[in-house]
């Protein structure tokens, strides 16, 4: 699902709704109310938001006949979620999705609104739920990154790179799991012979100081779990990787589409689709509360060829055969 298909999606020119879908709706139109963590001209945000919109349309929700879609896009800005949440939460809407970034504000914005997340990590750890199989507030959705995603960063960027005995983790520190997924890769790290160094990710400044000095140092890569402040300065991440000829393991594709090594990670757009489903439910008279909290099915490894070449890496084969994706 492309940018094209994202603009189709959101002009509501949908497909035929089904008859039976459409008995089931009620009168009047229905309101959402949408807080994405990126611009809204970012392709990765616009591939999420229209595997949303096909979701709901495959349920039979058409855009100006039966439903009403409020969007709010925070550009990467921390700054901007309190106050767009707020934004959504005056519209009175009859359910909110939000990126699992946002959460936080949201969750302080209302404590009755219907809300689904997509993609929070560790959703029980920082008290959004009771638990995943009953939620038991108004709050439920799909969890993001898994503290088991660790071992695979760490056993591609060996197979990437033999030689590597050291591995910089860019670490936001007001990420929600973060300590968590630093002690995994920890684990992880003992057992593949691998030297840990975290660094911060603060601000761009912190960014390329941390890095500069990391780099100094032979026989060292790059892991990028999923955070805010790596989505937000991902275009400085890379280039500064690239320079220092660091390889570098991501969490996410959208990182390799801008240019990045190679990544594994969850099929966020997927997420979106199955978020539909749960905004679906609610909409039609079921609680968050009974709704158990989802993790993710789909996974994916992205591999930028032309980024390996640059580094002057050379790809297992094997490797290369079972990557989802290979840009060359």
């Amino acid at each position: 699902m492309r940018r094209r298909d994202f603009l189709t999606l959101l002009g509501g020119t949908a497909a035929a709704w089904p008859l039976a879908a459409r008995a089931q709706q009620p009168g009047r139109m229905r309101r959402i109310g949408v807080l994405m963590n990126a611009a809204a001209d970012d392709p990765e945000a616009q591939e999420r938001s229209a595997r949303f919109l096909q979701g709901l349309q495959e349920l039979g929700w058409t855009l100006g006949r039966n439903l009403r879609i409020d969007w709010r896009w925070s550009a990467f800005d921390r700054q901007r979620y309190r106050a767009l949440a707020a934004e959504l939460v005056a519209l009175s809407p009859d359910v909110l999705l939000t990126s699992g970034a946002a959460v936080p504000e949201m969750e302080q914005a209302t404590h009755t609104i219907p809300m689904v997340f997509a993609g929070l990590n560790d959703p029980v750890g920082g008290g959004y739920v009771a638990s995943l199989a009953h939620p038991g507030g108004n709050i439920t959705g799909f969890s993001g990154t898994e503290y088991g995603f660790s071992a695979k960063w760490l056993q591609l960027l060996k197979q990437i790179a033999p030689n590597a005995s050291r591995a910089g983790v860019l670490r936001d520190r007001t990420a929600l799991g973060g300590l968590g997924q630093l002690g995994a890769l920890q684990g992880a790290a003992f057992v593949l012979g691998i030297e840990l160094t975290p660094i911060n990710s603060a601000d761009a400044g912190e960014i390329e100081q941390s890095l500069t000095e990391f780099a100094r140092h032979p026989n060292g890569g790059l892991i990028v779990p999923a955070s805010t402040a790596a989505a937000t300065h991902r275009e400085q991440i890379i280039a500064l990787a690239t320079k220092f000829h660091l390889p570098a393991v991501y969490s996410a594709r959208f990182y390799v589409n801008s240019g990045g090594l190679i990544s594994y990670g969850i099929d966020y757009p997927d997420l979106f689709w199955r978020a539909a489903g749960y905004v679906d439910r609610i909409l039609k008279g079921e609680k968050p509360a009974d709704l158990p909290v989802q993790a993710p099915t789909k996974f994916e490894t992205v591999i930028n060829l032309k980024t390996a070449k640059a580094q002057g890496l050379t790809i297992p084969p094997d490797l290369l055969v079972t990557a989802d994706e290979v840009i060359e």
